[in-house]
């Protein structure tokens, strides 16, 4: 069973270098978000085992928020490679059509720079590299 998930992964995934590099910026954070979102759930329930589903869903919004991405990103920049700072500039620079009303446009911003270089890296297959990256910030 296992051989065949990591079949149907990697079938997913077979994508080159050149064409995750022709991926929007917005694409890129589109799936970065759902891959952040599930390490956050991941690791909010591994250390809250006993809490109910709301409890859990306000926990992870302490991660998951604008405002946590774009405070979380600041605080990653200084283990950032350069590759990794220009991945997250191309998503900071991405033209957004409009933002949620809790945060400041600069917020959003900031958070979808983020959301773009996890989509970036889960896609280049350094997995281990978000986990790090996560280390960081809990």
């Amino acid at each position: 069973m296992e051989n065949e998930y990591n079949n149907v992964l990697g079938k997913l995934k077979n994508i080159t270098v050149e064409e995750i590099d022709s991926l929007s910026p917005l694409q890129l954070a589109y799936l970065g978000d759902a891959v952040y979102e599930l390490l956050v759930r991941t690791y909010i329930i591994n250390i809250n085992r006993n809490l109910k589903v709301q409890e859990l869903h306000q926990k992870a919004t302490e991660f998951v928020s604008a405002k946590a991405q774009s405070d979380i990103i600041h605080k990653l920049e200084k283990y950032l490679t350069e590759e990794e700072m220009g991945i997250v500039k191309r998503g900071r620079n991405a033209k957004i059509n409009s933002h949620p009303k809790n945060f400041s446009v600069l917020e959003y911003k900031y958070a979808t720079g983020f959301e773009t270089l996890i989509g970036y890296l889960y896609l280049k297959g350094q997995e281990d590299r978000i986990i790090q990256l996560f280390s960081f910030i809990v």
